[in-house]
């Protein structure tokens, strides 16, 4: 697949980053495999109190007190993959285990492994796609939400990445409601309240939600979570690469999924 370079994520504040070893798992000359693929080591360095973990595609945030993602990115180009997506779950072996789940085992109460990337997105190396199953890129989302409006947002990317080069950025709002975090003492992690994404074209114009992580949060209320570029800026206290109104405006709709896109 042809690499074409999009403007990195500005980060507001200055941050150093530095490649640290794996603690915990095996070691680094020691790669761990799923079926016949030999999955290379995790990319690590450390950027203030998060992990930037660099996979083949995308990268994922880690936050270590959090044990899971607070944001992700990737390029999404032309579809030209088939590798089949992988039904096993797995915890990443080179990644500190106090900053990961410690169970890679469904979570139940309704409640899917939803991907932060998503594998599909990744068809074209058989490594992306397995490594978009490591617990780093795993979070409890409802099933509803999971399998309808975040699932929108997915298939919106995945029928216009072969219109245009799309930047996607996203990222997880915690929140602070105990009574949904079923899944402290089994996985570690609490049960964040929402999940937030921008993509953004290559002639610039872009496209942002913040979905709730509830029921309600099916495929036809999408619209509902449409918010501005500079809504989530201000929530996340960060600057993203979009420039000029496409920072301001809400579009009326979501983009319409084209009649004939191949969602496969």
């Amino acid at each position: 697949m042809r690499r074409l370079i999009l403007l990195p994520l500005i980060l507001s504040v200055a941050l150093s980053a530095c490649t640290i070893v794996p603690r915990g798992g095996v070691s680094a000359d020691t790669p761990s495999r799923a079926g016949k693929i030999a999955l290379p080591p995790t990319e690590i360095h450390r950027e203030g109190n998060f992990l930037r973990l660099d996979y083949e595609g995308f990268t994922v945030w880690i936050d270590c007190e959090k044990r899971g993602a607070v944001k992700f990115r990737y390029n999404a180009q032309h579809d030209d993959g088939k590798e089949p997506r992988s039904d096993s779950f797995r915890i990443d072996p080179y990644v500190p285990k106090e900053c990961q789940q410690i169970s890679a085992k469904g979570y139940g109460h309704g409640y899917d492994r939803g991907h932060q990337v998503p594998a599909n997105h990744l068809d074209d190396s058989a490594v992306a796609i397995k490594q978009s199953n490591y617990m780093t890129n795993i979070l409890p989302q409802v099933s509803q939400m999971n399998r309808g409006a975040w699932k929108l947002t997915e298939e919106i990317v995945e029928c216009y990445r072969d219109i245009d080069e799309l930047l996607v950025i996203g990222g997880v709002i915690w929140g602070n409601n105990p009574a949904d975090d079923y899944f402290v003492k089994t996985h570690g992690v609490k049960t964040p309240d929402a999940f937030w994404k921008v993509v953004v074209r290559g002639d610039g114009r872009a496209i942002a939600w913040i979905v709730p992580n509830t029921k309600d949060a099916v495929e036809k209320e999408l619209d509902r979570y449409l918010v501005t570029v500079a809504d989530i800026e201000r929530l996340i206290r960060e600057k993203l690469p979009v420039a000029g109104d496409a920072r301001t405006t809400k579009p009326k709709a979501s983009w319409v999924v084209p009649i004939g896109c191949d969602k496969g």
